[in-house]
């Protein structure tokens, strides 16, 4: 029996494929946090004391310009790690990490993270993999940002934040998705009234319930399938590493 398969519920997927060995010497190490919306897990430049496995919440990591001025360059949910600059020997960011659904996680401190980094092929290897996901969803969003339609990029972050909660609805407000795509609130209000008249989703006081995903999906430009496709293939649901 695999690690994933023998330890299905430990509520992140890097977490769930690592051997047992490696799981034993890190459980006692995870710190349950909560996660409450708008938190800042880390800002711009600073350097990072701990990286979270997100586990119910969902952060968004933010590139700041000089101005305040902001924009989502990737998401990470239950897929995932924040802070992949500690153990890829940065220790620090230009992004900023901010939790855009709240949620759980589970928090080890930088020093842990940089030992098994370097201790173990297995988890080396997979965090490997995953940065290079990461770096997919960053690069597919500066394109798509370049060249989709508001529409098309409002559905792509849709999709993602979807893929990263156990149902069909989110909390979010017109103005954070507008700080997320780094553009005009106006604009994501013209784009959500469309998707509503199309019957893809139904947004009301914050909350937008999505109820045609396929429809969605149809909308949506090539970018969101490419980065679940990489997603996919790097990080198999029930693959052992």
């Amino acid at each position: 029996m695999t690690a994933a398969a023998a330890h299905p519920t430990r509520g992140n997927q890097l977490l769930d494929v690592l051997p047992d060995a490696e799981w034993l010497r890190w459980q006692p190490q995870l710190e349950p946090v909560d996660l409450p919306l708008g938190m800042v897990l880390y800002e711009s430049g600073s350097q990072m004391s701990a990286v979270y496995f997100p586990t119910t919440a969902i952060v968004s990591l933010l590139y700041v310009l000089e101005n305040g001025a902001s924009a989502e360059i990737a998401v990470v949910g239950h897929e995932g790690i924040v802070g992949i600059s500690i153990f890829m020997g940065g220790g620090s960011t230009p992004s900023r990490a901010v939790v855009q659904s709240a949620g759980k996680a589970l928090r080890l401190r930088a020093g842990a993270m940089k030992d098994e980094f370097g201790r173990s092929s297995p988890v080396m290897h997979l965090l490997l993999r995953y940065t290079q996901a990461l770096i997919t969803q960053m690069s597919q969003t500066a394109v798509c940002n370049r060249h989709h339609s508001l529409d098309q990029q409002l559905c792509r972050w849709l999709l993602l934040s979807l893929d990263r909660l156990p149902g069909d609805n989110l909390v979010m407000t017109q103005e954070l998705i507008a700080n997320m795509l780094g553009v005009r609130r106006e604009g994501v209000t013209e784009a959500a009234l469309s998707l509503q008249k199309a019957g893809l989703i139904r947004y009301a006081r914050g909350h937008i319930k999505v109820l045609d995903r396929p429809g969605l999906e149809q909308r949506t430009c090539e970018c969101y399938q490419v980065v679940k496709s990489e997603y996919d293939r790097l990080l198999p649901p029930t693959q052992a590493v």
